[in-house]
């Protein structure tokens, strides 16, 4: 395989498991640990 491909399936492969990640994060069981800022200040 050339090599620009090689790079371009990598990069691409990184952008997608970090994506994963973030998402993982962001609604998963971790989340229950987030707290809301906008909450905080309720008036």
């Amino acid at each position: 395989m050339e090599s620009a491909a090689v790079l371009s399936i990598s990069l691409g492969a990184a952008v997608v498991a970090v994506t994963a990640y973030g998402l993982y994060l962001s609604f998963g069981p971790p989340a229950n640990q987030l707290d809301d800022p906008f909450d905080d200040h309720e008036d």
